[in-house]
Formats: C-alpha cells, structure tokens, sequence
C-alpha cells in the first residue's frame, strides 16, 4: 500500500488577480506563506518518506513547508510543473476572455479539447505526471510521499485516479492549500480524501473559486 499525498501550492497575487500563472515563477503572498505551513503543520504526524515538488518557487515553499516536519530535503519534479499557457500566462482572466472568446468558452465548456496558444493540452499534461506518479508508486511501495504542484496538474491526476477523463476537469475543485490523498492497494487507486482545506480556517479565509 503507498498513500500519495497530492498538495496545491499556497496563494498568490496572481490567485486574487485572477490572472493565469502556468510557467511564470510567482512567489507565494504573505496569506500564501500561512497557508502553506498550515498545510505542513497538518501532515506533520504522518510518516511522509518523501517529497516532490513542481520546480517553481510558490510549489517549492510549500514543499519544504511540509518536509521540514519530517527533517527531509524536497526533490524539484518537472514533471509536475503547471500546465503551459502559453500565450496566457501571465494575463488576466477578463482580457482572455475578451481576447479569446471562442477559445475561453471552449476553456470553460469542453476543457479537454483546449490547446492553450503556444501551450499545452491537458492530455499533455496528464501523460507527463501519470507517468512521474507511476515511477514514484514503484520506487516508494508500502511508502506514504507528497507531490507538491498547481491547481491543473492536480486537477488532471485527480481525474486521472478517480478514473475520470480530462472532460471532468471543472469538477474537480483545488483550492489554494488544498490537500487531497490517494491509497495505492491492490494495483488500484482508492480516494481517501479531495480537497481538504480544513486546516485553514483559523486563517478566517474563504476558499478561492478555484483560480
């Protein structure tokens, strides 16, 4: 049995701002930096062999925010870095909207059938991190490890494990923080939990809508 913790990184400006993030290297905000030891705090009594992280600053904080708990180094992983924008990143959810009308509806309706422009699919996506998840369930068997990484990426393997296509994207929810646990047993994945946000509340803040 291995149990992998899949974790979102903490928040920041660009989360408030609404503006899409993907490959730009944006640090974590100062509620972010709460965030992100919170959620380490909350996993501090699990005996967590390992961690991997998206190479990006805001994921790699709150990677080591969680193993500094269990007195282990992060490992950057980029295979679980955030999806590519392309031509997004960087830009605010209003200006694609009006910019890119037909391809941001399309975003929103039928998520699966988007290539970002000079970006990437989310089939590219969860080729790349289902097969870093696999390498790591066969190098951590009978092991509980973290994988620290971004709101799509997470999106993507959670539909992946609950044996969803990448069309359930918009139903998945990955809040800023957010945790979510999957048991490997018997060569098929169980959820234990999605989303898990509970550990915030003395922070007094409303989960964002998932951006």
């Amino acid at each position: 049995m291995t149990r992998v913790y899949v974790v979102r990184h903490g928040q920041t400006a660009w989360n408030l701002e609404e503006v899409f993030r993907g490959r730009a290297d944006i640090p974590l905000d100062e509620t972010g930096k709460k965030e992100v030891h919170l959620a380490g705090e909350a996993l501090q009594n699990e005996s967590v062999h390992a961690v991997y992280s998206s190479p990006l600053s805001r994921s790699m904080e709150t990677a080591e925010n969680i193993a500094k708990f269990h007195n282990i180094a992060v490992t950057p992983l980029e295979a679980i870095i955030d999806i590519s924008y392309g031509e997004w990143e960087g830009v605010g959810l209003k200006e694609i909207a009006a910019k890119y009308p037909d391809l941001y509806s399309l975003w929103l309706q039928e998520p699966h059938k988007v290539r970002f422009p000079n970006g990437e699919t989310l089939d590219e996506v969860r080729g790349r991190t289902m097969e870093a998840l696999e390498n790591l369930v066969a190098k951590h068997l009978n092991e509980t490890i973290a994988l620290v990484a971004h709101r799509a990426p997470n999106k993507v393997i959670c539909c992946a494990l609950l044996g969803l296509d990448n069309s359930h994207f918009w139903r998945i929810q990955q809040d800023t923080a957010s945790t979510n646990l999957f048991i490997y047993k018997n060569e098929q994945w169980i959820v234990s939990f999605l989303n898990d946000t509970s550990y915030l509340k003395v922070l007094g803040k409303t989960p964002l809508s998932d951006f």
